[in-house]
C-alpha cells in the first residue's frame, strides 16, 4: 500500500504481529522499545498505537504501556452480529447498485485467492478474504455503511483471523466466495443473502470458541505460575 502515512505502515505492521502471536494477548507494547525495534522515532510509534487501540487490538492504560488487549466474549460476539447484518445489507445493495466494474474487481479478488490457496501463508489469504468483503461494502454505494463496515471489521480483525485459522479448508472457502461473487453478477439479493449466511452464519459461534479457549489458556498459565511461585 504505497499510499500509507508512516504510522499507518507502522500500524500495519503491529497488527500482524499481533495476528502471528508475536505480540500476545496481555503483552506490554514499550512504545520506546518497539519504536527502537522497528528504527522509527517515538511520534509515529505513538500515532500507530492510537490507530491500532481505536481497532480495539491493544488496551491504552493511564502513566502505563498499553497492552495487547483481551476481548471479552460477549463484546465480540455482539460485533459480530452487527457486522453478520451490515454484510448482508451491503451485498443486497450491491446486487442493486454496484457498477460492472465493481463486480470485475471483486472476481479478481475471487480469482486470486484460488491460484494462491494452497501457496500463500495463513495471514496473506486472510488479508485478501477481508479485502473481498470491504470491496462488496463499497459496491452498495452507501459510503456511511462501507465505513461503518470498515469500523466493525477492523474491531473483529484479531478473533475473525483466529476463527479463519480454525476453518482454512480450500472447498469451503472457494466455493463461498463463488456463490457470493455468482449471485453478485446476476444481481439476485434473495441468494446473495443466502449466499453470506452460507459463508458467515457460524462465525458468532466459532468466535465465541476461540476466545473463550484463550480466556482459558490464560487462565491456566496464571495458575501454573502461581503454582511455581
Amino acid at each position: 500500500m504505497p499510499d500509507q502515512t508512516l504510522p499507518e505502515k507502522i500500524a500495519n505492521q503491529l497488527r500482524r504481529d499481533i495476528l502471528r502471536g508475536k505480540l500476545m494477548p496481555g503483552d506490554s507494547l514499550k512504545e520506546r522499545d518497539k519504536a527502537a525495534d522497528l528504527g522509527v522515532s517515538r511520534t509515529p510509534m505513538r500515532e500507530a498505537i492510537r490507530i491500532i487501540a481505536l481497532e480495539g487490538l491493544i488496551t491504552l492504560r493511564p502513566s502505563r504501556s498499553p497492552i495487547v488487549a483481551m476481548p471479552d466474549v460477549k463484546a465480540v460476539t455482539d460485533d459480530v452480529e452487527v457486522l453478520l447484518s451490515i454484510e448482508k445489507l451491503s451485498g443486497k445493495l450491491a446486487c442493486e447498485r454496484a457498477t460492472d466494474a465493481d463486480i470485475d474487481g471483486i472476481a479478481a479478488i475471487t480469482q486470486h485467492m484460488g491460484d494462491n490457496f494452497d501457496t500463500m501463508d495463513t495471514l496473506g489469504m486472510f488479508e485478501i478474504d477481508m479485502s473481498f468483503h470491504s470491496a462488496i461494502a463499497k459496491a452498495s454505494h452507501n459510503k456511511p455503511l462501507a465505513e461503518i463496515h470498515d469500523r466493525f471489521l477492523a474491531r473483529l480483525w484479531r478473533a475473525r483471523f483466529l476463527s479463519a485459522v480454525k476453518r482454512r479448508n480450500r472447498a469451503s472457502v472457494i466455493e463461498h466466495h463463488t456463490a457470493i461473487l455468482a449471485a453478485l453478477r446476476a444481481r439476485d439479493t434473495v441468494v446473495i443473502d443466502t449466499a453470506i449466511g452460507t459463508h458467515l452464519d457460524r462465525l458468532t459461534e466459532d468466535i465465541g470458541d476461540v476466545i473463550r479457549r484463550e480466556h482459558q489458556d490464560l487462565q491456566d498459565k496464571a495458575e501454573q505460575q502461581a503454582n511455581r511461585g
